[in-house]
């Protein structure tokens, strides 16, 4: 009995949450794979058997005449591959259509961090907002994810230090606090409104601050600094590179931030030159 690819599907994502993999990945593997099987459909193709190399080459080259990008591309038949890598390690297909396929080649470019003209004039922007100022300082002086800064609940920020709590396949981690993130942190909790709920940013009625939230203030606050071509992860490579700048030892850095890889840290190295000698207390930015 031939398997349909929704079916397929389905069971495909299943076996990614058992893995625990996670959610932002299963869904990007979902909506990845749904696009796959509607450019199929239009072709007749609803089997997983009935699926050939040549349909996997043929999307490709709809994707390119979409104007998608090759990273994007690549992105998706990485999604693809591993689809059908499960499929066969399932049985559920006899050969593997996608493994002949090759990615299409592009640059990668260097992560893209602030200059301190450039952070200080973003930290100027929202001086007279104790939220965003807190927002701002946490993930500068601290590298932490948008994410991880969204989950942070009262209990979490210590004296000294700020604990990550495990989150999906992400362990618990602690982060040191500098005097920067001490005093912005004090300032937003004089200024936080009274509630109950253990949600450390929220909003003015109380309710917890989503990351959208808080993508969408920060992305005010680049547009009104003048910063172009800066994301919420710009903060975090900020972190890393003035912090290898300084001579913070790599291994360091890669706990703080919770790199499970040091080879994930060590790209950073490319955007350093001259670094100095290692020291062993972090960079107050």
């Amino acid at each position: 009995m031939g398997y349909s690819l929704q079916v397929a599907q389905k069971k495909f994502i299943q076996y990614l949450k058992n893995q625990r993999r996670a959610s932002a990945t299963i869904l990007a593997y979902g909506k990845d794979i749904s696009q796959f099987i509607e450019y199929l459909a239009k072709k007749q193709v609803a089997q997983v058997e009935s699926v050939a190399t040549e349909n996997i080459e043929n999307f490709k080259e709809y994707l390119k005449e979409n104007k998608y990008l090759n990273k994007s591309i690549c992105r998706k038949l990485n999604s693809i591959k591993t689809f059908f890598r499960f499929l066969k390690s399932q049985n559920l297909i006899k050969n593997d259509p996608a493994a002949l396929v090759s990615h299409p080649q592009y640059e990668t470019t260097p992560p893209k961090f602030l200059s301190k003209i450039e952070y200080r004039a973003l930290r100027d922007c929202a001086r007279n907002d104790p939220r965003a100022s807190v927002i701002i300082e946490l993930l500068l002086q601290t590298g932490m994810k948008i994410g991880e800064l969204s989950r942070l609940e009262l209990d979490d920020i210590k004296d000294n230090e700020i604990k990550i709590r495990p989150y999906e396949s992400q362990p618990g981690r602690t982060i040191p606090l500098n005097s920067a993130a001490k005093r912005a942190i004090q300032r937003w909790l004089d200024f936080r409104p009274k509630t109950n709920n253990k949600s450390f940013l929220i909003t003015r009625t109380g309710r917890p601050l989503l990351v959208r939230n808080i993508r969408a203030a920060l992305n005010r606050l680049f547009q009104k600094a003048g910063l172009k071509d800066i994301t919420v992860n710009s903060l975090r490579h900020t972190f890393i590179a003035h912090q290898l700048m300084a001579g913070v030892p790599i291994n360091l850095i890669q706990k703080i931030v919770g790199h499970k890889r040091l080879s994930t840290t060590e790209k950073y190295l490319e955007l350093i030159k001259n670094q100095p000698p290692s020291v062993s207390k972090l960079e107050e930015l």
